[in-house]
């Protein structure tokens, strides 16, 4: 008869260890960290624990604080094997010594640092040119920490020109609103709620393509609308939304009521995708080619090929930005112009971007881009022909075509390129099949991710947007460092996990559960694990669910 078990606070249970006396924790108690031979010889090894939540009153020697740092972040995951995220983790030697050797400039010292705002003012042209800025139009943009400062500036240039014409012709300004669909990545909603304005959230649908669907745009636009995001690429399934077709429906909409609304595109990954595949956009315009396209944002630090730190805004032309949102600062001895939300930001990402442009070219960086999506083609495919998942992506698709069926050889082509399919992200989106489901439906597709967490890959699973909540899918995003022998063992690996779960039973699974959180992460943050989202103060669908960061 098994014995009764009571659950133990591993907390409590280091805490009350450290608590007895030192005398009990070993002979070299006594140890100090002046005659340490070693990181690992001084008393921080065994004796003293580093400060976790307040500063100490003495500090400690460099190579030990190093080591004992180095050792708790070899706990983090492998960035080339984080294949949940869009944003770059490989660059190239030259690149890192230039980030090294300009770590400590600071973009908000533009006087004391022409060259590098040379640098930063080659890239805002180099890629308004990309975007297809038109001829007489004076582009104008600037270089942020992310996306996320990107679109809230676009979004608030929306807003205060909105405000500016309503004002002008004596008309209530009390009530923006603001059209996004409900795959909008956070940052989007986050802009509507900080600068107070109506978030009018769509549902997608798979008859959408689980993208903005163009007719609740029409449904849901009026005097009092700001503009709409358009999302080129879709963070849940890689989709580009059609902009141009939202843009006719606006110009028609202008024609009956004489209301102009404009269009910001959200390119935060396919700003740097669309325009070097053979794919493009799919054949629809996307960018400054349709007037309605005010302003664009894209990632530097995804598909830009630069570590995390760097985002870019454009407008068409500089009459579209406000000019009392542009702060003239008189600053170190130098008169700029500034429209930002930070002041202080690194400056090495820009120089990095630079690089990225110059040394790659348009060549370099389309090779980077089909090779990616070819990598992503034949993981898609690769996961279709075992018979247990569908995609719900549609890269790996012939161009037109956007349904799965089962059995079907995939379509191939001698000399294919990106344009032969249909375009869109290199993104893997997945889902195990009915058939599975009917099966085998002991298996829970979330412990693949977990048992895949195990070969140290992070795949998310998680469920698709509100009104389609109850698919859930696995997803890849195939970045620049898969290479094709990294992504033949993935394919085995998931394979793999999935022949395990088949062959288990239901006691077996409770073990492939997520990793427990640490203190830190109990303390910071409100959220809530996707199971336990009914319990979440604030549920994604009513805003922000994850500790600030």
């Amino acid at each position: 008869m098994a014995g009764l078990a009571r659950h133990i606070d591993p907390e409590e249970l280091v805490h009350s260890l450290h608590e007895k006396p030192h005398s009990h924790r070993g002979k070299h108690a006594g140890s100090s960290a002046s005659h340490s031979v070693t990181p690992y010889s001084t008393r921080y090894n065994s004796q003293y624990e580093l400060s976790k939540f307040k500063i100490p009153h003495d500090g400690a020697p460099a190579d030990a604080v190093h080591q004992l740092l180095k050792d708790e972040l070899d706990l983090d995951g492998r960035p080339n094997l984080n294949l949940a995220s869009f944003v770059g983790t490989y660059m190239e030697d030259q690149a890192e010594k230039l980030m090294i050797e300009n770590l400590s400039k600071n973009m908000s010292d533009a006087d004391e640092y022409p060259a590098m705002m040379d640098m930063h003012a080659r890239c805002v042209s180099i890629i308004a040119h990309l975007w297809g800025v038109q001829k007489g139009e004076k582009a104008i943009g600037t270089a942020t920490t992310g996306s996320s400062e990107a679109i809230h500036l676009g979004g608030l240039a929306m807003k205060r020109r909105w405000q500016e014409k309503r004002q002008a012709e004596g008309k209530d300004t009390s009530k923006p609103n603001i059209i996004m669909g409900s795959n909008a990545q956070v940052a989007l909603e986050k802009f509507a709620r900080y600068f107070e304005v109506e978030a009018r959230i769509l549902d997608v649908s798979e008859k959408s393509r689980h993208r903005l669907d163009p007719e609740l745009v029409k449904q849901n636009i009026d005097e009092n609308t700001i503009g709409i995001f358009v999302i080129l690429g879709s963070t849940y399934t890689g989709h580009y939304e059609p902009v141009e077709e939202i843009s006719k429906i606006l110009d028609e909409y202008q024609q009956k009521t004489g209301v102009d609304i404009p269009i910001h595109v959200d390119a935060a990954s396919g700003g740097f995708i669309a325009p070097f595949t053979h794919a493009k956009a799919g054949g629809p315009k996307w960018n400054f080619e349709l007037p309605r396209v005010k302003s664009i944002n894209t990632s530097g630090h995804k598909f830009g090929l630069v570590y995390a730190g760097v985002g870019w805004i454009i407008w068409r032309d500089e009459s579209y930005l406000p000019k009392h949102l542009v702060f003239e600062l008189h600053y170190l001895g130098g008169t700029e112009e500034s429209y930002t939300l930070n002041f202080s930001r690194p400056g090495a990402q820009i120089i990095a971007q630079y690089y990225n442009l110059i040394h790659l070219g348009f060549t370099g960086f389309r090779s980077i881009m089909e090779d990616a999506l070819a990598n992503a083609r034949l993981l898609s495919k690769s996961l279709e022909a075992t018979g247990w998942y569908r995609c719900v992506s549609d890269i790996h698709r012939k161009k037109g075509d956007f349904e799965y069926r089962k059995g079907e050889k995939p379509f191939e082509k001698e000399g294919e390129t990106s344009a032969d399919y249909n375009a869109g992200l290199p993104v893997v989106a997945f889902t195990l099949t009915e058939d599975f489901h009917k099966q085998y439906p002991h298996v829970k597709q979330v412990a693949v991710s977990n048992l895949l967490r195990a070969k140290q890959y992070i795949i998310p699973n998680y469920p698709l947007p509100p009104g389609e909540e109850k698919t859930e899918i696995l997803r890849v995003v195939v970045r620049e460092s898969m290479s094709i022998d990294l992504l033949d063992r993935l394919i085995a690996d998931i394979c793999a996990a999935t022949e395990t779960l088949i062959n288990s039973d239901e006691i077996d699974l409770a073990a492939w559960q997520p990793f427990s959180n640490s203190v830190e992460k109990t303390h910071s943050s409100a959220g809530q694990k996707s199971h336990n989202k009914h319990k979440a103060k604030r549920p994604m669908s009513h805003g922000v669910h994850r500790s600030v960061c």
